[in-house]
């Protein structure tokens, strides 16, 4: 199925419908995940790619400066300012109440500002119930979930039986979950799921620590919607703008030439 991003959204959950809204009037499938240690260097990168990106992934608790008025006020901000949604990658991965209070609660607060996180499948189907009922609790602006069925990392666990388990699990809530993060399509041909993947670069084969990259073409041919982009951002003195620019216009290119070939 290659349809196009705006003949699938009005069969996607509102925070989907949002996120292609959004990919298609700025011609980007970019998301940048900015796994930085302070405030300041998080929203200076940020405001700066804002423009090319349709969303940030986040991991806040490696924000060595958080503070939940200055860090997520500024996140908001520049979403606003940008137009593009805010995913915490969190990876949920304990029972129905404990990730329903980790989600809500704490220092960080998730529920309040990520338009989208995400989870694992291990303890079944209540993390998902936990974490929507948390959702319902906290705010009226729709989130939504995505969960882990496969992982970009050398040797990962996730894959065969898990993935399919995990999408089992995804198919007892299409209202809250819409996607994963995978490597490929998954379930069947006729779902539509969301799929966003890391581990994808346009000059870098691997890290030294397990990530393995793949080239933009090959991961948007086998099913992929949103391309997760890291340090090939911001790595190695590279400038953020032009790699974003980048990442943007290979992103694009490479779903009409999917699309167009149908």
């Amino acid at each position: 199925m290659k349809l196009s991003y705006e003949e699938r959204r009005e069969r996607l959950p509102a925070v989907a419908a949002r996120l292609f809204d959004i990919i298609v009037s700025k011609q980007t499938n970019l998301c940048a995940s900015l796994d930085v240690r302070t405030t300041s260097e998080l929203l200076s990168i940020l405001d700066r790619i804002g423009p090319y990106i349709c969303m940030v992934k986040t991991h806040i608790d490696i924000i060595d400066d958080f503070e939940y008025d200055t860090t997520v006020s500024g996140l908001k901000q520049l979403s606003t300012k940008h137009n593009f949604l805010i995913f915490e990658d969190r990876k949920f991965a304990d029972i129905g109440s404990t990730v329903k209070a980790q989600y809500a609660g704490g220092v960080f607060k998730i529920a309040q500002w990520a338009d989208i996180t995400n989870a694992h499948g291990v303890p079944g189907p209540g993390i998902v119930s936990g974490l929507e009922e948390a959702a319902k609790e906290t705010t009226d602006e729709p989130r939504g979930l995505v969960m882990l069925a496969e992982l970009s990392s050398k040797g990962t666990l996730a894959h065969g039986e898990y993935s399919q388990a995990t999408v089992d699990i995804a198919r007892s809530n299409r209202a809250f979950v819409f996607g994963f993060i995978a490597q490929q399509k998954v379930g069947k041909p006729e779902e539509d799921w969301v799929i966003m993947t890391p581990g994808v670069g346009l000059d870098d084969k691997g890290d030294g620590l397990g990530q393995q990259y793949r080239t933009v073409d090959d991961v948007i041919e086998t099913g992929t919607d949103v391309i997760i982009v890291g340090r090939g951002l911001y790595s190695k003195g590279r400038d953020p703008v032009h790699e974003a620019q980048r990442y943007q216009k290979a992103g694009w290119n490479a779903y009409l030439r999917k699309v167009q070939s149908r």
